[in-house]
């Protein structure tokens, strides 16, 4: 790992790097092996529960070729009509009804089917999806330490997934850019190659059981269809990104500032260079809920530095932001998955920018002010509405206004929602902040970007469109959505 650049000032020292092996009868114990992260209990590829759940899943026992190919569990052969040592093996075999024909892509009778099957399953998806990992810990218990302890989030991720990407299956270009993100972010997860195929026959399984008569075997011949090109995808883009990225980033917390009592300003330095762009977010870990990850957006433009810096606030019952905002500390160390969504700026477009950050929202929206202030707004003006419930909130307001000071393209309007507020002529405007932006339209011919709550976000899109925005012109990221997951 390469040494923290002495010309920083203040920089911590280097992490030490990690061992290739562990140590000589570590076993399953995991011991802290980064020094300046104390509490931690994971430290990358190579460690101890890394190897314990790579070798046992995939090399432990080696698969055997002359054994044929891995039963499928048993609910399905139930579920299934005929699914049985033949029709029910993973990939079908020369008695199947679909063998070889799983390799052609969905054809749109394929498509049609699975959209009467998500019909049938989306009412009882939760008992599906319970289903589901109950079938993929049943029978891969080695899979089970990729998941957190507890699966209050993480339980219908992976599922919920797999159905949007099997729905979206008649539009190649989104499914595919869907896919790419989905198959790279999950290296973070530990996910290898060899987990989508158990993971495909427990997913088919779960919606044979929950689809009742709508599952016959052509219905079950369009699903693989439709799960090959889905994993292919995702095996693709993950080996792609292998090539060129780790699967996740050691970040060592450099500032951790109380903005509020509930939100903190934390700056970290990752292990190597991480690119990204301003208006993204990524996955973060800490070292206090293993594999348990939330998203946070980037709060700055890439800074020549290399250092990232996020807004984060102390949600009721939020594991990892309580951990960051209350725990969290200069030393300790965080991981980061790869960077991720489509909130970004086009500098081609001479278009002026309407932009909407709401709490902890302000985040990217400062991100992307400072990469047009960087770039150069070229003609373009550039208006901020910043929404809070209380003035306290407005953490952000002051390094807002000073660049608006700055660049007569800027302009912010501070809103809030709740009661009180500051006096004076630059006293916030008063109300929830889609109306309040509503008062201030028409905004045809405006790009749009949104942040914040999904709540505000979902009503701030209604009320542009309303006001003249066009669809393709309105961005934001809903970092809870699957796509993010």
């Amino acid at each position: 790992m390469p040494s923290v650049p002495p010309s920083i000032p203040g920089a911590p020292r280097a992490l030490p790097p990690v061992p290739s092996t562990p140590p000589a009868g570590a076993g399953l114990a995991l011991a802290p092996q980064l020094a300046a992260a104390p509490g931690l209990n994971w430290a990358g590829p190579g460690d101890n529960w890394s190897r314990a759940w790579a070798v046992r899943t995939l090399d432990d026992p080696a698969p055997d070729p002359a054994a044929g190919p891995i039963p499928v569990p048993e609910p399905w052969a139930e579920a299934v009509p005929g699914a049985g040592a033949a029709g029910g093996e993973v990939g079908g075999s020369a008695g199947s009804p679909a063998a070889g024909q799983d390799e052609l892509p969905p054809t749109a009778r394929d498509i049609g089917l699975i959209r009467d099957t998500l019909a049938v399953v989306e009412p009882v998806a939760d008992r599906a999806t319970a289903h589901f990992y109950a079938l993929i810990f049943l029978h891969h218990p080695e899979v089970r330490a990729l998941f957190p302890a507890a699966m209050d989030v993480q339980r219908d991720r992976l599922f919920r997934a797999l159905l949007q990407a099997a729905r979206s299956a008649d539009d190649p270009a989104g499914l595919t850019e869907y896919l790419t993100g989905l198959g790279r972010g999950h290296r973070k997860y530990g996910t290898l190659s060899g987990h989508y195929g158990p993971v495909g026959e427990c997913l088919l399984a779960a919606l044979a059981r929950f689809a009742g008569s709508r599952w016959d075997a052509e219905t079950e011949l369009a699903w693989r269809r439709a799960y090959r090109l889905i994993s292919g995808i995702m095996i693709d883009a993950a080996e792609g990104a292998a090539r060129t990225s780790p699967a996740w980033w050691q970040a060592e917390v450099v500032s951790h500032q109380q903005a509020t009592r509930d939100i903190a300003v934390i700056t970290v330095r990752p292990d190597q260079a991480y690119p990204y762009r301003a208006g993204q977010y990524t996955t973060l870990e800490t070292p206090w809920w293993p594999r348990v990850w939330r998203h946070f957006s980037f709060a700055t433009a890439p800074r020549p530095d290399g250092l990232l810096t996020f807004h984060v606030k102390a949600v009721q019952a939020g594991w990892v932001s309580n951990a960051l905002v209350r725990r969290a500390a200069p030393g300790d160390v965080l991981r980061l998955g790869p960077p991720a969504g489509s909130m970004v700026l086009d500098h081609s477009s001479g278009s002026d920018l309407l932009c909407l950050g709401g709490g902890t929202g302000i985040a990217p929206v400062c991100a992307l002010v400072e990469e047009i202030a960087e770039h150069g707004a070229a003609g373009r003006a550039v208006e901020v509405f910043y929404g809070a419930r209380r003035d306290a909130e407005l953490y952000g307001l002051e390094a807002l206004r000073r660049l608006a000071e700055r660049h007569p393209w800027l302009s912010v309007r501070p809103v809030l929602s709740g009661p009180g507020g500051m006096a004076g002529p630059d006293a916030p405007l008063t109300g929830e902040l889609p109306e309040v932006v509503a008062r201030f339209g028409p905004w045809s011919g405006r790009e749009a970007y949104l942040s914040g709550p999904p709540a505000m976000v979902r009503r701030s899109v209604g009320v542009l469109l309303r006001a003249g925005v066009a669809p393709g012109r309105i961005r934001h990221d809903l970092v809870g959505d699957l796509a993010a997951a």
